[in-house]
């Protein structure tokens, strides 16, 4: 369906006991300049009130036949849109009123847009603690130094042609953490995968600091195998120079063993691997101090060597685990449309 030859517009909003930040989410879907639109809740499965709030608020709900994670919800929600285009919304996002209208226009625009990504805001949905804060700012800052052409896709908002989606496929529903780097290296064969800041929404992040190690742990080792096959990282949001500073955050944590055993001179050692792990992302840290204060930017290069540290612990791992089982090496082995065949391996 079209109005006036603008096309039909799918929001699909996967959602697992998100009832905390649901309305506000459905709320920001409802009120975009852009019409016509259809907007589903694909409920996976949720036990709290989500599927009472979206009907509170005229939404359609839709719900899985069991708990199969973000990848399994969006693809439901897909074989069940009508729209020409297709706009993937996380529950704990709220986008602005334009974010529709934009990426409609982004995607008419330019036939070699695959899929189209925005950035969140620098600003978390919901304040109500200092790692919010924390994981906002470095999210914004680490995506919008990679606006353009990505091979990782953000799914936490982002656009795509219908057509564009039936010649992909679906999202590989085996994957949990890690769906999206799948898919982005598969649009990117193909077409151009933007990433833009004209595109915006808030985020409520993780505020629990064992949640947030946890999943970057998981991503971070579940991406081995993906990099190892194609040879290369994903391109726009993680960077070599960043990779280096992960490195080097490990080693300095490793290192201080060395004024245990050699004396306190030897201290040295893991302060000039703090100092390079710092300047490899300055960038950051420079955003960070000309926003906030003193004692927060403190606090941020504390909570940045934690999760430094967590990323390069999830690469070995994951290394280690790659070379050691065959079966994690064959995780993103192909069925039809897979990575491989996509690359031409």
């Amino acid at each position: 369906m079209t109005t006036d030859d603008r096309p039909l517009v799918s929001i699909i909003i996967p959602n697992y006991n998100y009832a905390r930040t649901l309305g506000m989410c459905l709320r920001a879907a409802l009120n975009q300049t852009y019409g016509p639109v259809e907007i589903l809740v694909v409920d996976d499965g949720s036990t709290d009130d989500s599927v009472a709030i979206a009907k509170g608020l005229g939404v359609s709900v839709i719900s899985t036949p069991a708990n199969g994670g973000c990848a399994a919800a969006r693809n439901f929600g897909v074989a069940r849109a009508a729209g020409e285009v297709l706009f993937f919304i996380d529950s704990d996002v709220a986008i602005a009123p334009d974010a529709v209208e934009v990426a409609v226009a982004q995607l008419r625009s330019d036939p070699r847009i695959g899929v189209i990504c925005g950035i969140e805001d620098p600003e978390p949905l919901i304040r109500d603690s200092l790692l919010e804060e924390y994981r906002a700012l470095q999210y914004h800052y680490w995506s919008v130094s990679g606006e353009g052409n990505v091979t990782f896709l953000f799914p936490a908002m982002c656009a795509m042609r219908r057509e564009v989606f039936d010649e992909i496929g679906p999202f590989n529903t085996r994957l949990r953490h890690t769906e999206e780097v799948d898919y982005g290296y598969r649009v990117s064969r193909r077409y151009d995968l933007r990433l833009t800041s004209a595109i915006s929404g808030r985020h409520d992040h993780d505020d629990s600091l064992r949640v947030l190690l946890r999943k970057l742990f998981h991503r971070g080792r579940m991406r081995i195998p993906l990099y190892a096959r194609a040879r290369a990282f994903a391109q726009g949001f993680e960077t070599r120079w960043r990779a280096y500073g992960s490195v080097a955050a490990l080693a300095a944590l490793v290192s201080v063993v060395v004024p245990a055993v050699f004396g306190a001179v030897w201290w040295v050692v893991p302060a000039l691997l703090f100092a390079v792990s710092v300047l490899c992302d300055v960038g950051l840290y420079a955003f960070v101090a000309r926003r906030r204060s003193v004692a927060f930017l403190g606090y941020f290069v504390a909570i940045h060597f934690l999760v430094n540290v967590t990323i390069a612990a999830a690469a070995a791992t994951g290394v280690l685990q790659w070379l050691t089982s065959g079966t994690f090496r064959r995780l993103y082995d192909p069925g039809p449309g897979g990575v491989l065949e996509e690359a031409g391996a």
